[in-house]
């Protein structure tokens, strides 16, 4: 779909927010990132060793990559000159993450184009799904979270593709840096980072994670299940899903006596 001569472009941030989304209101065609780059290897040096290394990670092969995953963010290189890209990512470090690739992505494509951030307008700061509202939103308040998108400017996007950079590179100290900045797009910019820098901490100190998760097995039940509703209550920021969080509760599980 065009708007005012412009190809306009959904980018949704996993195949549950596609079901039900509200296209006819919004117009545009649906991109679908299928990715968690919170998690797992990001070697590669161009797109195409990339898509190789993340289709091991996930554990499938290079061509079901390629076909599920791969061709909705190419969909984002074909996109025309002058293109609208609205990115639907909520303010979690998981979603943000994604988000950074998506705008590394934009970033390389030639201007003009035209970017803005939708996210959850509908949640207040003190919601307990604030940091993940889009989960049970309705088709009003998508369209609500729509009508409220925030542009983002040259800079920004740009600050988008260095924030992946330094995320891709481990480059923990380039990030904090990143994070200073102050931008109604990336609203949250400072707590997310710190969050992932927290997960990595000195002199062999356990991660803010890991942490947490002991704390939780010590003191409830210490299934799987009751774990990450507790965590996810505790620690809604890093937007963990069973894999991310199964992976470093497997760890904790076997230290905890």
């Amino acid at each position: 779909m065009t708007r005012e001569n412009a190809t306009v472009y959904q980018i949704l941030n996993g195949d549950s927010l596609a079901q039900g989304f509200p296209v006819a209101q919004t117009g545009g065609e649906i991109i679908v990132v299928r990715e968690a780059l919170i998690d797992g290897s990001l070697d590669g040096t161009g797109l195409g060793e990339f898509w190789q290394t993340r289709a091991g990670y996930v554990g499938i092969s290079s061509d079901e990559y390629r076909t599920r995953v791969a061709s909705e963010f190419e969909k984002i290189l074909r996109a025309p000159p002058g293109s609208e890209f609205n990115l639907w990512f909520e303010y979690d470090l998981f979603c943000q993450v994604n988000m950074w690739f998506v705008l590394s992505l934009i970033a390389s494509l030639p201007s003009p184009k035209q970017v803005w951030a939708v996210y959850p307008s509908f949640l207040s700061w003190k919601h307990p799904h604030f940091w993940s509202g889009f989960g049970a939103a309705t088709a009003g308040e998508l369209l609500k979270s729509f009508r409220d998108r925030i542009p983002l400017n040259k800079n920004e996007i740009q600050l988008g593709q260095r924030l992946w950079q330094a995320y891709k590179n481990s480059n923990l100290e380039e990030l904090t840096k990143l994070s200073a900045y102050k931008s109604a797009s990336l609203p949250y910019l400072q707590p997310v980072v710190q969050a992932h820098t927290d997960r990595f901490p000195q002199e062999g100190a356990k991660g803010r994670p890991e942490s947490i998760l002991e704390e939780i097995i010590r003191t409830g039940p210490g299934d799987f299940q009751s774990v990450f509703v507790a965590f996810s209550k505790r620690e809604p920021i890093y937007g963990f899903g069973d894999n991310q969080l199964k992976a470093i509760y497997d760890r904790v599980r076997k230290d905890v006596k």
